[in-house]
């Protein structure tokens, strides 16, 4: 009997091992055209609806996310990077660059209500559920701007000592912020507004999106080429694996437990999270170039990426080529 159970746990962990590693199949569905000029950023798959909210230039176009058919369009957001949501209140909110202010939305009907003074160059903006405050982090000023949704107002700052890309929730007291400037994550106590730890993802550099497992309480910084995953709890570097190149989003999946990359050479690398302190690459799928933010459906676990068609650029010529009029489009990834 004792040979038999080994023999049949061997198998086990082989057949789980094969089944981690096997291929998405997940591939371009569909592609949504957008009639809009400008740079873009982040895209939010909203909370109510079948909405999908996607930031461009001075505006942001509201899509049918299984459609592609425009539903509204959000206006005066000039250099807007992100969109939040807060449920409860039905509010939708925006980070505005050049304006250093955020945008109030109507959830329903998308119409504005006001704008909100910032920090100076506000770029990722998200819900953070523990202390249920909207929460944008500045660029320019290098600090977190804290917002109450309800008074519709900038309450506190946090300076966290560098450059803020991205921010995450555990949803239990504690914040995590990329600082791309510092190659470092910041823990900030969400209770007090509070720095807590500021450490280190050192080999790599330059952390962009972030995302987290809440249960395994692990944290996914994109950097250069590499996907840092840590411990949110001590701040320990559990992994480092390669990735595609220009990553500036990650998702995670917490029903596939997969974590997506968003690469700007025109691919998304997963990553299977097989245990909290294991992860295997599993497969890099091809979408389009620039295609390097991300957001995830985790009802149908559709990805969706904006991306454009671009000008041919000479090898030698420096910064990013020119984007071909017209050809904005969200790229719908799944299987």
């Amino acid at each position: 009997m004792k040979k038999i159970i080994t023999a049949f746990t061997i198998f086990t962990i082989a057949f789980t091992t094969a089944q981690a590693q096997q291929k998405t199949g997940f591939h371009i569905l569909s592609t949504f055209h957008i009639i809009s000029s400008g740079g873009w950023d982040y895209i939010e798959v909203g909370p109510v609806n079948d909405w999908l909210y996607v930031s461009h230039g001075t505006q942001v176009n509201v899509l049918n996310k299984k459609t592609g058919d425009s539903v509204a369009v959000i206006e005066n957001t000039t250099g807007v990077h992100g969109i939040a949501f807060d449920v409860a209140d039905n509010k939708g909110f925006t980070s505005n660059g050049r304006l250093n202010n955020v945008t109030v939305f109507d959830m329903n009907t998308n119409k504005v209500l006001t704008q909100i003074a910032t920090g100076q160059n506000p770029d990722a903006i998200f819900y953070e559920p523990f202390s249920r405050k909207i929460i944008t982090c500045n660029g320019r000023s290098k600090n977190l701007s804290i917002i109450d949704p309800v008074l519709n107002k900038t309450i506190d700052s946090v300076d966290v000592g560098g450059k803020p890309e991205t921010a995450v929730s555990d949803g239990a007291g504690k914040l995590y912020v990329n600082i791309e400037d510092k190659n470092e994550i910041v823990q900030v106590d969400t209770k007090t507004f509070k720095v807590l730890n500021h450490w280190s993802i050192a080999p790599a550099d330059g952390p962009t999106g972030l995302a987290i497992d809440k249960i395994t309480g692990r944290l996914f910084a994109g950097c250069d080429k590499l996907l840092v995953v840590m411990d949110a709890n001590t701040g320990k570097v559990v992994d480092t694996l390669k990735i595609g190149n220009g990553c500036d989003g990650v998702a995670f999946d917490p029903a596939l437990k997969n974590v997506y990359t968003s690469n700007g050479e025109g691919t998304i690398t997963v990553i299977h999270e097989d245990k909290a302190d294991k992860f295997t690459v599993v497969e890099n799928i091809e979408t389009k170039r620039s295609a390097r933010t991300i957001a995830l459906d985790k009802t149908t676990h559709f990805l969706y990426l904006p991306t454009a068609e671009f000008e041919a650029q000479d090898p030698n010529q420096k910064g990013r080529p020119k984007m071909k009029p017209g050809t904005f489009q969200v790229l719908q990834v799944g299987k």
